[in-house]
């Protein structure tokens, strides 16, 4: 999530104990733990440990269930000082490129790109979207799947000042103003994401490939299908869709995921903010945070545009002004907050994969894979004290899905398999470093013995209305408040899932009261619960800005419990709660994107990206990409976290960002020679504003109309990355 459009509302009011305050009884209890675990932990999950955690030096005999014995990877590259400057800073040895710049052309319905080049709703249509964010690669045969791929990229938001920056604009934005329709047009076709293909070059640099018939858009008015728990239900039944079948659009996609069949997952995060309604507001609306009076850009306000047609503006108020549902649009954003599934090979139309729940996703990924076990997905929640969740699906993994690359076959109707029916679990997290996972079905118990559809007052067999309701179910199940769960990334060889918690600058210093006073508008009313959270285990820090990365392991798929430890604590070098001992050539706050890029024998480098708001750490240094090799690092007794003060030469920062952006989106090639990055909402870089490629460690030498970019980092050798 860019921090242009953080919700900085806390929209949780549920009394369930936050992350913080377990946290801190975590962080307690290291000093009579081993490696994290207590005894507690070990006789739940039959002494299943988390991998680098165990003190012991007794290798003899392979135990089931252990990893692979660890190997010597290493990073070899020195860690860099830390930059501000207009310009993305790598490794000595590295370079980095530009790549498919907002407002790339991807056939020949948009003009070549130039520094003054307005934007129309048809140019922008056909070219690349805006403000980058999660992407992934798809290759078009195995034997040249590091050189020629489609790239799937999200298109995150807009930046109204770079995109209307030729005509002056935007207009309309003040209040009571409406919006011209074609501006709103061009916002619309701004977002979403971009299928587009990309090569490397015969001297190494890569290129997209224009007019490839792969090459397409989806935006915030494209036509999707529903499917899975609420397709058909009376919950999004609109007058576009009377069927409850369809809906227009994806908005405000952060990251991404993938699936094992060839599909891309594009995560629906900070939508709410897109719709209004101001009359009959439901449970729903408020728990979500859907806007009252005006949305983030003023798109309704083009509603009764002579030239509008089928309702695409005024689909954005959710106010009820017919007989029935079927006659307005009331329902409209509940068609929202999905993952999103994409063929990025075909020109098939995109799915909203409900059953894996409704809320602000901020990406999807999947668990360790194994034959005859069910296909797990992980995803989090981002928000203040919102949750963290897993869907296990009802059918078991069968190879003979895996993808096929760039073979024309019906991937969408594998997703709809292993993604349209499961169970959707939310996560508890105990001080004791163990965790279970809490389902979300109407016959699920609450704590205190109701059934979850009774609780929210549906009928009992309502899954549409569980998961329409997700948060709220996760409310009454008392899960687990976290420090807004972003990113997350999972070893592949072990099943250890990492996760980042960015940042929560709203808890309470201990001993301070907790309780929540509002003024009594709604608005407020939004804020009431733990709005001021108390410090605790998985959050040991009041207004902890710093953030910190989280990892946990199950014992399988389908298992409902876990344990649980923090991999990292961001901070400044010279905190004093600097629990991970950072210094100046490693210190970062608000972990964001995570990667983990398996390297075989069991190893792998996790790769942190940050989106900074420190005060220590961002008047040292932009936005940035650290790396650490996990198996170098293991917890000792006594430890807050993996990474201590004696490990700090393991983690190592790898690239700078430019002034102004948030370094998001990662990826590595399968030949591990090309990390591919994005650069989001850059405040004066590109240096070249005509260009499409280009070096990217070249600063501006003036102003430039900045413009969000994917960035290429290679090895000048051609060798792997990291290593």
């Amino acid at each position: 999530m860019s921090k242009e459009i953080e919700d900085h509302r806390i929209l949780n009011r549920s009394s369930n104990e936050p992350f913080s305050s377990i946290l801190e009884k975590h962080v307690s209890r290291r000093g009579i733990m081993q490696g994290g675990l207590g005894v507690a932990a070990m006789s739940v999950l039959g002494g299943f440990g988390l991998a680098g955690c165990s003190d012991s030096d007794d290798d003899d005999g392979a135990q089931a269930g252990e990893l692979p014995e660890k190997t010597a990877l290493a990073l070899a590259f020195e860690s860099i000082a830390g930059s501000m400057t207009d310009a993305v800073v790598v490794p000595e040895g590295y370079t980095a490129q530009v790549l498919i710049p907002w407002g790339t052309p991807l056939n020949s319905m948009a003009p070549d790109w130039s520094a003054d080049r307005s934007m129309t709703p048809e140019i922008q249509a056909n070219s690349v979207g805006m403000h980058h964010d999660g992407m992934y690669h798809f290759p078009l045969s195995e034997a040249d799947a590091s050189n020629d791929f489609l790239l799937a990229l999200n298109n995150e938001y807009i930046d109204q000042s770079a995109l209307w920056a030729p005509q002056g604009g935007p207009t309309g934005t003040g209040t009571g103003e409406s919006r011209p329709a074609d501006e709103v047009r061009t916002e619309i076709n701004a977002h979403g994401v971009t299928i587009v293909r990309v090569q490397k070059q015969s001297d190494g640099t890569w290129a997209h490939v224009p007019n490839s018939p792969y090459n397409r858009r989806f935006t915030s008015a494209t036509p999707m299908e529903l499917a899975g728990p609420v397709r058909g239900s009376e919950y999004v039944v609109t007058a576009y869709s009377t069927d409850g079948t369809m809906t227009r659009g994806t908005n405000n996609n952060c990251a991404s995921g993938y699936t094992p069949w060839g599909t891309y997952l594009t995560c629906e995060e900070n939508w709410p903010g897109y719709f209004i309604r101001d009359t009959d507001r439901r449970i729903d609306d408020r728990r979500l945070g859907i806007s009252e009076g005006r949305g983030r850009y003023g798109w309704e306000t083009a509603a009764g545009d002579a030239s509008e047609t089928n309702a695409e503006f005024a689909r954005f108020i959710a106010d009820p002004t017919g007989a029935t549902a079927a006659e307005d649009y009331r329902n409209e954003p509940r068609a929202f907050g999905y993952i999103v599934e994409i063929d990025p090979y075909t020109n098939t139309r995109a799915v909203k994969r409900t059953a894996l729940g409704r809320f602000r996703h901020e990406g999807c990924w999947p668990g360790k894979l194994v034959e005859g076990q069910p296909v797990v997905f992980y995803s989090g929640h981002d928000s203040r004290n919102e949750y963290i969740y897993k869907f296990v699906s009802d059918a078991v993994w069968d190879p003979a899905d895996a993808n096929r690359a760039g073979g024309n076959y019906d991937r969408l109707a594998i997703g709809a398999k292993y993604m349209d029916q499961g169970t959707l679990y939310v996560a508890k997290f105990n001080a004791d470093g163990t965790g279970e996972w809490l389902p979300l079905t109407p016959s699920t118990r609450t704590p205190d013995g109701q059934t979850l559809a009774s609780a929210l007052g549906l009928a009992a067999d309502d899954q549409a209305g569980i998961i329409i309701h997700t948060c709220d179910a996760a409310d009454l199940m008392g899960a687990t408040p976290m420090d807004r769960p972003e990113w997350g990334a999972v070893d592949p060889v072990s099943g250890e899932v990492y996760m980042t918690l960015t940042n929560n600058s709203r808890r309470t210093e201990e001993g301070t009261d907790p309780t929540y006073t509002n003024g009594g508008s709604d608005t407020d009313e939004l804020g009431v619960g733990y709005a001021t959270a108390p410090v605790n285990g998985p959050n040991p820090r009041a207004n902890n800005e710093g953030g910190q990365v989280i990892r946990w392991r199950e014992p399988s798929a389908g298992e409902t419990t876990f344990e649980w430890e923090v991999f990292v604590f961001g901070a400044a070098a010279g905190d004093q709660d600097n629990l991970s001992g950072l210094t100046e050539l490693n210190q970062f706050a608000s972990p964001d994107g995570l990667w983990y890029d398996e390297r075989g024998d069991g190893e792998g480098i996790l790769w942190i990206q940050t989106d900074n708001g420190y005060e220590g750490v961002t008047d040292y240094t932009n936005d940035q990409l650290l790396a650490v090799v996990p198996n170098s690092v293991s917890m000792s007794e006594g430890d807050a976290a993996v990474i201590d003060p004696s490990e700090q030469q393991q983690l190592k920062r790898f690239a700078v960002g430019p002034n102004g952006c948030e370094v998001t989106g990662i990826f590595a090639t399968p030949d591990k020679t090309a990390l591919f990055i994005n650069i989001q909402h850059p405040g004066n870089w590109p240096a070249d504003p005509g260009a499409i490629t280009q070096p990217a460690t070249n600063a501006a030498s003036g102003d430039v109309r900045p413009r969000a970019s994917t960035v290429v980092i290679q090895k000048a050798d051609g060798g792997q990355i990291g290593v």
